[in-house]
């Protein structure tokens, strides 16, 4: 039974896994259908496409905001799937500093 177990425990994680798994507590900016953009550390996803982010802030469109406006502080953040028009990966400050 132990030798079972072991072999299931060492089974390889799907691809799609291991490229999720690599972006967690990465920080992401998703735009979202609205028009805004949140930017903030993802923590988790389900099978719906819905995320979470942690210390996530909030951008408004560009036509909403005022001139010099700040970003607004939302903390932990779920995003609905369905109104996530697209996900990008923030460059590190530390890589940035490096490039």
């Amino acid at each position: 039974a132990g030798a079972a177990g072991e072999r299931c425990g060492s089974m390889a994680e799907p691809p799609r896994a291991r490229r999720l798994a690599a972006l967690l507590n990465r920080s992401l900016r998703v735009r979202m259908s609205d028009g805004r953009t949140l930017v903030g550390a993802f923590l988790c996803t389900d099978r719906d496409a819905n995320i979470i982010l942690g210390s996530a802030q909030e951008f408004l469109k560009a036509a909403d905001a005022f001139p010099g406006s700040e970003p607004r502080v939302l903390g932990l953040a779920m995003v609905p799937g369905h109104h996530i028009v697209s996900i990008e990966v923030e460059r590190d400050a530390a890589a940035a500093l490096c490039s």
